[in-house]
């Protein structure tokens, strides 16, 4: 579900992109602004990007001048450039007709986004990841100019994936010359803030300075246990996670809403990940990674099977209600297999495999007699969808 794409930069050279896009029509847009000794492919921003795009987003990912695939000088870039970079990125995106709505920096990614959200007007919101407040903070990765002539005129040298790059002295006069403060008070964006407290690199004092400069709506959320190239999967996952939450609030509602009573379910050009829009609803389903799959959301058999469990709990809380008893919380826990139908007394099939569910039901209130309990399993078997699963089912199919 992964494009490779090139656009022009801010100035000139051509700049290599991914582009994550969900199965279905996207949610919104996202622009993701790499951290200073990153790129693209980093793990957790590739992570990040596959998340998004899981959960109904489109994301492009891609990488500022002179770095990872794309073309110029990166030693003749500087803060300026890189947020020029952004700019231009969410034009490309606003000529595809899918400008973006959220921009999402990593590092010194997350100060140029915050810079960049006012030469994009159609961005609601800003997220930033293990950001510096200010820019200049990342001067400590540099190494002292050398006494080489090349070095003695230049900035310092800086290592990247293992390569050494020159910058020149521009470069850190444009990083000294930013005002933090006065970019955030103009945000005029929602801004989420995303730090973990352990992150070596940028300290989470910097997101204190970013959290109190900004002005509402801001949140903040700690990345607990993270590192700042947030390398760990589960920790790209959470960040994704609470990043699609959290931007759903300023967005426009989905225009791609069901009428009630229909589903809608939409497949990629190539994996098992498939969008489902229910309503207004909107969902994940897939595979495990042991069979082919991404995992981004459950299998259909554990979507049927919380279907029966949902009906359950709710039928049980109806029952219950009309009666005036104590039922405090109902739990149901379901599994399912295929078993040797030979094997099943109560089976009118016996050849082959049939289908079997298992439905274990914890039944909450300490107040509920044997009577009562005994009478609220058997109300369990009138669940509307249980009645389904064992009746006559027909399903027409037909080309749309």
């Amino acid at each position: 579900m992964s494009q490779r794409v090139t656009f022009p930069g801010a100035s000139g050279a051509t700049l290599a992109g991914r582009i994550d896009r969900p199965p279905g029509a996207a949610r919104a847009w996202v622009l993701f602004a790499h951290c200073f000794t990153c790129g693209k492919d980093l793990e957790g921003a590739r992570r990040i990007g596959e998340a998004l795009a899981a959960r109904g987003f489109g994301v492009l990912r891609f990488d500022f001048t002179g770095l990872g695939e794309s073309e110029g000088d990166f030693a003749c870039s500087t803060f300026s450039s890189d947020r020029a970079d952004l700019v231009a990125a969410a034009a490309y995106l606003r000529e595809r007709g899918e400008a973006p709505a959220v921009l999402v920096g990593h590092s010194l990614g997350g100060a140029a986004a915050i810079v960049a959200a006012a030469e994009i007007p159609e961005v609601k919101a800003v997220v930033t990841l293990g950001a510096p407040f200010a820019p200049a903070h990342v001067t400590h990765l540099l190494e002292a100019p050398g006494d080489a002539s090349e070095d003695a005129q230049a900035g310092g040298r800086v290592e990247i994936g293992g390569r050494s790059f020159r910058l020149n002295p521009e470069f850190v006069r444009d990083l000294e010359a930013q005002d933090p403060a006065a970019a955030l008070a103009g945000l005029k964006r929602a801004l989420l803030v995303l730090h973990a407290p352990g992150d070596r690199i940028v300290g989470i004092d910097e997101a204190r300075k970013i959290y109190q400069a900004a002005k509402h709506p801001k949140s903040f959320v700690s990345l607990d246990g993270a590192d700042h190239l947030l390398s760990a999967p589960e920790d790209a996952r959470y960040a994704a996670d609470v990043i699609a939450a959290w931007a759903s609030r300023y967005l426009p509602a989905s225009a791609v809403e069901e009428p009630e009573g229909s589903v809608r379910v939409t497949g990629g050009s190539a994996g098992f990940a498939q969008s489902v829009q229910a309503g207004v609803h909107a969902l994940r389903a897939d595979e495990p990674l042991r069979v082919g799959g991404t995992n981004s959301g459950p299998t259909p058999y554990d979507l049927l099977l919380a279907g029966l469990g949902a009906c359950t709990s709710m039928t049980l809380r109806m029952y219950a209600d009309r009666k005036g008893w104590p039922l405090e919380g109902v739990e149901v826990r379901l599994t399912h297999t295929k078993i040797h139908a030979q094997d099943c007394a109560e089976c009118e099939t016996q050849t082959g495999q049939v289908d079997q569910i298992e439905r274990v039901i914890t039944i909450r209130g300490a107040d509920l007699d044997a009577e009562q309990r005994q009478r609220l399993l058997e109300i369990a078997d009138r669940c509307p969808v249980h009645r389904t699963l064992e009746g006559e089912v027909r399903i027409q199919t037909r080309e749309a």
